[in-house]
């Protein structure tokens, strides 16, 4: 690598914040590939610039320029995924949920609004000058539109091969960091997640090829899949149980009808184990959304599982994993992605798995109640990330339905059957009065 290339590249983020005008576009990375440090600092230039729009995706700092309406005018927050931080700030009036499947994000965005400044965190060149990025869900599709190109590099952030790679020369500035890589710790299982688990672990095959989400239950299913044999990975994140899973020679990927023996994701986030393991692990490929995720390749790698959580379900079999009510809570990514093309897949399964209720408040008191999470009707607002037409396999710690080839009746009376005790004579009395049943 020429090393003045590098070096004239280099600046303070303060020098690259001169760049940000006003109406720019600003695009960040996937969750802990996104730049701290310039993320940290934007809200220091409010006073110079005006309608600023920044895009996200599983945001992981809480930022000044998000948390604080002062600067509301100055900065405008699209994101792709909603965190606490953006559930908590929401109210301020300066962010939107952008609606998507993952593999068409870039193609909606490039369809809405041009992005023009792309920043993110990366490795450290290497001989050669190529730096890889954590994540790739959209981020160097979307990199080739962008005016300027901002990366923080960070002698943390490991290296990883895949469609991920980025050239000294194709970056406008270079900030030296040297920050610690955000972590998403793991999620204790709870008793709850286990019983769901049980469930579904026996449904995994020797062979199948993994794909698991957040939270308690994808954790407590990786536990239970250490008596299994050549399992592969073909996923929207590669998390930390399936690292440990690999560690364990449970994960090999030698069963898989495409990229054989590769663990294939679109971003990595979790512990610093996980990172060390990633780190210039040549079976680990990072690989970009829009094919990855994309039903009409998930299918290709025969008993594909596709693991994902639910915040509700309608006795039909809609499932809303997005908001509560018409209030934003999370995001789809790619759960309608990787639904669909596990149940294309020969062999392959999809599951939804939710606890069976959730504590509220009473609206008119305000009194923490329990609901059911599985209704006659989702709440008004409430949005549809899962059509009943897509929904394989839905769990709770009652049991576990598939739902396939079954009609409205059936349904009901499968799902009446799966949620909590205290509910079910109150669901199916509903029910009748909807004539769902009768």
């Amino acid at each position: 690598m020429p090393e003045n290339i590098y070096k004239d590249k280099v600046v303070s983020v303060e020098k690259a914040l001169e760049c940000i005008r006003s109406g720019d576009n600003i695009v960040t990375a996937v969750a802990a590939g996104e730049a701290r440090e310039f993320f940290t600092n934007l809200h220091t230039i409010a006073d110079r610039v005006k309608g600023v729009r920044v895009c996200t995706c599983l945001n992981m700092g809480n930022y000044e320029y998000i948390v604080n309406p002062a600067y509301k005018e100055s900065f405008f927050s699209d994101a792709w995924f909603y965190t606490a931080t953006y559930r908590a700030a929401h109210d301020n009036g300066n962010m939107s949920y952008v609606p998507n499947h993952l593999h068409l994000a870039v193609d909606g965005k490039l369809a809405h609004r041009k992005p023009t400044v792309f920043v993110a965190m990366a490795s450290m060149p290497d001989k050669h000058g190529y730096m890889s990025l954590m994540s790739n869900a959209y981020e160097k599709q979307l990199m080739r539109y962008c005016d300027r190109v901002i990366l923080e590099i960070n002698p943390n952030c490991p290296r990883i091969f895949g469609d991920n790679q980025i050239h000294v020369s194709d970056a406008t500035h270079l900030i030296e960091v040297n920050y610690e890589v955000p972590e998403l710790p793991d999620i204790p299982a709870t008793e709850t997640d286990r019983k769901i688990a049980g469930f579904i672990a026996p449904l995994i095959e020797d062979g199948s090829c993994l794909q698991l989400g957040i939270g308690g239950t994808p954790a407590a299913v990786a536990e239970l899949l250490y008596d299994k044999n050549d399992l592969g990975v073909h996923t929207e994140m590669f998390t930390t149980a399936m690292a440990q899973l690999a560690k364990a020679g449970v994960i090999n990927g030698k069963c898989k009808q495409m990229d054989r023996e590769l663990h294939v994701a679109t971003f990595v986030l979790g512990t610093k184990e996980l990172y060390d393991f990633v780190n210039d692990n040549p079976s680990v490929r990072v690989m970009t959304g829009n094919t990855t995720i994309n039903p009409r390749i998930i299918r290709y790698n025969d008993k594909q599982i596709s693991i994902n959580a639910g915040l509700a379900a309608d006795l039909t079999g809609q499932i809303c994993s997005e908001s509560v009510g018409s209030v934003h809570f999370s995001g789809t990514g790619g759960q309608a992605d990787t639904a669909r093309g596990a149940v294309l897949s020969k062999g392959g399964k999809s599951f939804i798995a939710f606890h069976s209720t959730a504590m509220s408040r009473d609206p008119e008191t305000g009194a923490k109640v329990r609901i059911s999470r599985i209704t006659p009707q989702l709440a008004p607002g409430s949005a549809v990330s899962l059509q009943r037409n897509d929904v394989q396999y839905v769990v709770t710690e009652y049991g576990i339905v598939n739902l396939q080839g079954m009609n409205i009746q059936e349904r009901c009376e499968a799902l009446i059957g799966i949620s909590h005790p205290d509910f079910r004579d109150g669901l199916r009395e509903e029910a009748g009065k909807l004539k769902l049943i009768f």
